[in-house]
This record gives C-alpha cells, structure tokens and sequence, in this order.
C-alpha cells in the first residue's frame, strides 16, 4: 500500500512537526494548541492503524521511517494520551510495529522500545498527574522507568490471573466475585495489547474462563482479535487455550480452517511432509478430537471439496488431515476419550472400521477385498437413492484415500484377484455412475489393468510401447481417463521397465495445469507411502523427487 495515497506524505510530516513542537505539553500555549487539534489528530492516527495492521513490521518501518519517531513523542505527551481514544490508538498502532520473530539487533531493540511505551501508556492514566513525583520514586528504587512500568505490568496480569483463576472453581456470579460482566470488560481492555508478550498468560486464563451462565462472558471482538493474531503466529498460546477458543467462538474455528485451506493450496505441494508439518502446526488434528470441532472442519473440507470440483490438491490435503487426525486420537492418552465412532456416526460401523485399521499391519490384499465388498453392497443397497447418501459413502472413502493408492499399487505389484479392487477404484473415480455406467468403466479399466500386468514384467520398454499398450482398450469415459493415470503412475514408479521411461511419460500426460496437479497428487501421495511405512524403496522415491522437480518447473 502506498505510503502517499492512503497516508499522505504532506500531513505525516504536518503532524511530526506538531508533536515536536509540542513537546510534552508544559506551556499553556501548547496545551491549548493540543487540544484544539485532537479530533483531528486522532483521524490521522486511526488512517495509520488501518494501513499498518495489513502489513508486517518490517514493511511499516521501511514505508514509514519517521513512524517511531512520532508515535514515540505522541506516547510522551500527556495531553494526547489523556485522551482515550488516542491512547487506545497510539497502543494498536505500536502492536502492529511489534516484530513476533525478531531477526537481528535492531528488530529486537525496537521490540524493547515498543514494549516500553506500551506499558508506559498501560499505567500511564495512573501516575500521569505526578509524573515527577513517579519518576523520583522509581529512581529511589533503582529501576528505569521502561524496567518498573514492565514490572508494573506483569505484577498487574499476575494479580488478574490468580483472581480470576481463585473464581474459576466456584463460579464468576458469586457475590464477591468476578463478574461476568467485569471478565467481559477486562477481554475489552485487553484487545490493544494483545500481541504484548506479557499479557500472554491473561489471554489464556480469560480463555478458559467460563461463567456459570450460557452466554458468552467474552466479548466477540476479543475472541476474534486472539483468533487472527495466533494464527498469523503474532502470540503463543497452549494448546488448551487454543481449544477453547475455538470451541467457545465457531467463526473463529472456521476462519482458522480456511485459513489453513489457503496456506495448503497457496503454496507449491512437492512433499507430504511439508503438508503434515504445516497442518500439525495448526493444532486442528490435535483440536478435532472433539467431535463438535472435527464435525465442523470436516463439513468445511467437504464443501471446499465441493467447491473446487474435486481438486486434487484439496483431496490431498483432506487425506493427510485424516491420517493426523487419527494418530492424534491413537496417540491421546485421556481416559475418557471419544471413541471412534463418535466421528463417525452416520457411517456403516464395520466399514469405518475396517478403513481405521493401518495398512500394513494386515493383509492389504485380502482387506482391500473386505473393504470393496462392504462398499458394494452399500452402495448397490436400494434404500441408498439420493446423491446425498451417496456422496457421504464416497467421502468417507475419500477421505482414507491411502486405502486406494495401495489398491491401485496391489493391483500391479502383487498376485490378486482384481475385480474387487477394480470395482474399488471404478466406485471412488465415479461414485454417481449407474450400476450399467459402472460396468461399462469396468471393462475398460479391466482391459488396461490386462495391458499393463502383460508388461510389467518387461525389463526393457519403450514410451511408444506404454501408450500403444494404452490405446488397444477402447476408453468412452472421462472418469476412466483418471482411473487409468492412477494406474500407469504405479506402474512407471513399481515396474522395472517403468522406471526407465517414467520422465519421458508423464511428460507426455501433463500438457495441461489439471493434469500435472493430478499426477503430482498421486507422485507425493506415493513417495510418503513409502518413506512412512518403512519400506527401502529410496531408487523410486528419487525417482519420484526427480518428476516432480521437473514437473514444478514446468510450472
């Protein structure tokens, strides 16, 4: 944003030549001028707050040089921070100049300074009518004024904590006691200091706090302020904090869901692990252990899934969030936890059941098998009729899209009866197809699954003999198209005549964005199978990192 359309250069410069004429105000003159020009002052410093809260630190002070430097005489300026509304302004606006990672010396020393004027301002209205009076006494107590209005405040969020916390195992409606309108107050003062480091252990207390009523005992701006500022990682909170938050304040949980949506998608997919660091990071696995919080984040990926035309960078990340979910559920010790079904209670328990189970600590083939017959007889089921009923069964199957990467990598690599896993395959790649649809997909996936175990065995193999081998199946249907790729990426990566030939393949069947994303799904879906599930397969894992190198480039 441009420092000379949304905060004109001409009036920047006008009012530091003010507050430096001002001084501190001791003469009449500048205290009458001062307050004269307050209105007018205080529309200025809102104009900065709105332009600074959309950028980072460092940004504002390249855009604004001269910003310390006004802010900082302001803050000394008892006539302006006298008034409210510029005292609560100036505090937003110096949270905003507050770097959350300081990266060298000047942006930890600048961090001390804004610390400091913050809790100058903080107890500023308490000592402001004998500031020589203070400033004598603090000096008798051998403390900078910066180090005991510091002290000040930390003794002061110590004495809120314990108060509020003393009330929290008796209720806050008590005679005596807290108020529940005094805790929704003191959320309200909070809200311009809520990215100072101190007033951390405050935010987390009032987040845990609860009223002995139904209604929310915080107010909304303070719950949404906390939301925005964890999330763009401005605060540290525990996780517990975390929780409650989310689960007290549902647009907060929404909001922190897309936002993670939007990270994932923004950036460029070329490993899992990237992916599953990101979506730990955001605490929703460990939070959706709550089942009012998974229902939630689950009907949102449902219908950003929706939205996107079933993308496969969505359904990727969908897939990963399960797998998190569920380890998170595994991993929690608690011993009155949600069971499973909890999650999943709409679902065909035995189904949910068997989808629950890891991979490789059973029989892949014979599962698969199990899993594709229940589904079956599910979805051939006639009381299932709506498209609803039948996207629901699809998604849950979505969701444990590993099943289905080992399905298709089955299929090729190991000696199995492969109508079943066909079928599995056929059923997630056009789950709306009729019954006679669907086995007009058969046979085509059928006649390439035949093509392609003839030549898997082939030691030496051309990019001309793949696609011929391709084309003698006589493929109608678009769905069958991706069932097909899925194929042929298992084949290229498992197959030794595969792997020489792999680059020059899939370089032919990604000419379009669609196509490249859809295979890259597949690539780093599969290069995470193999590094999370101990198998020694490093030459295709290469190999994968080695496409999907290129295949970015291509980008």
């Amino acid at each position: 944003m441009a420092q000379d359309t949304t905060v004109p250069q001409l009036n920047f410069e006008y009012w530091l030549d003010k507050a430096t004429e001002w001084g501190q105000a001791t003469t009449l003159e500048s205290q009458k001028d001062v307050c004269r020009h307050l209105p007018q002052l205080q529309e200025f410093l809102q104009q900065i707050y709105e332009t600074l809260k959309h950028m980072n630190s460092t940004v504002a002070i390249q855009q604004f040089p001269l910003i310390g430097q006004l802010l900082g005489r302001l803050c000394w300026n008892p006539f302006v921070i006298g008034y409210d509304e510029s005292q609560k302004t100036l505090m937003w606006c110096l949270c905003c100049l507050y770097s959350s990672e300081p990266q060298n010396p000047v942006e930890l020393k600048a961090n001390s300074w804004i610390r400091s004027l913050l809790c100058h301002l903080l107890s500023s209205s308490k000592w402001e009518s004998n500031e020589a009076g203070t400033n004598t006494f603090i000096s008798a107590l051998g403390y900078t004024s910066a180090d005991y209005y510091s002290h000040l405040v930390k003794n002061m969020v110590l004495s809120l904590v314990t108060e509020l916390r003393r009330n929290q195992f008796n209720g806050l409606n008590i005679q005596g006691r807290v108020a529940a309108s005094c805790v929704s107050e003191m959320s309200l003062f909070c809200l311009p200091l809520i990215t100072l480091p101190d007033l951390t252990p405050l935010l987390e207390t009032l987040l845990l706090c609860h009223g002995g009523a139904s209604e929310e005992i915080l107010s909304s701006e303070f719950l949404e302020a906390v939301n925005e500022a964890f999330l763009i990682k401005k605060i540290s909170l525990s996780v517990p904090a975390v929780f409650s938050l989310w689960l007290r304040h549902l647009p907060s949980l929404e909001k922190a869901t897309l936002y993670l949506l939007d990270q994932l998608v923004s950036i460029q997919m070329t490993s899992l692990e990237e992916v599953a660091c990101v979506i730990k990071d955001s605490l929703l696995p460990q939070a959706a252990s709550h089942p009012a919080i998974f229902r939630i984040v689950d009907e949102i990926f449902k219908n950003a899934l929706l939205e996107t035309d079933g993308a496969p960078e969505v359904m990727t990340i969908i897939q990963v969030f399960t797998q998190l979910f569920v380890q998170a559920h595994q991993n929690d010790n608690k011993q009155h936890k949600f069971p499973l079904k909890a999650y999943f209670s709409h679902h065909h328990q035995p189904l949910v059941k068997a989808l629950l189970r890891q991979p490789f600590a059973t029989h892949c083939s014979q599962h698969l098998k199990h899993i594709s017959e229940m589904l079956k007889t599910l979805v051939e089921d006639e009381s299932i009729r709506s498209f609803v009923d039948l996207f629901e069964i699809w998604f849950l199957i979505a969701r444990f899209g590993e099943w289905l990467d080992i399905a298709a990598e089955q299929l090729l690599k190991a000696s199995v009866e492969p109508d079943a896993l066909l079928w599995l395959l056929t059923f997630y790649y056009s789950p709306q197809n009729e019954n006679q649809q669907r086995t007009q997909m058969m046979v085509e996936a059928r006649g390439v699954y035949n093509q392609l175990v003839m030549l898997f065995g082939c030691t030496v193999l051309s990019v001309k003999d793949l696609q011929a081998a391709v084309r003698k199946t006589d493929i109608k249907q678009n769905c069958t198209q991706h069932l097909t790729t899925h194929l042929l990426i298992n084949f290229l990566l498992f197959s030794s005549g595969g792997h020489m030939i792999a680059q020059e393949f899939i370089s032919h069947i990604t000419g379009t964005s669609d196509a490249r994303k859809e295979v890259c799904s597949l690539l780093i879906r599969t290069a995470y199978r193999i590094n999370h599930n101990g198998e020694r397969n490093q030459r295709t894992v290469k190999l994968v990192n080695d496409i999907l190198q290129k295949l970015t480039l291509k980008v």
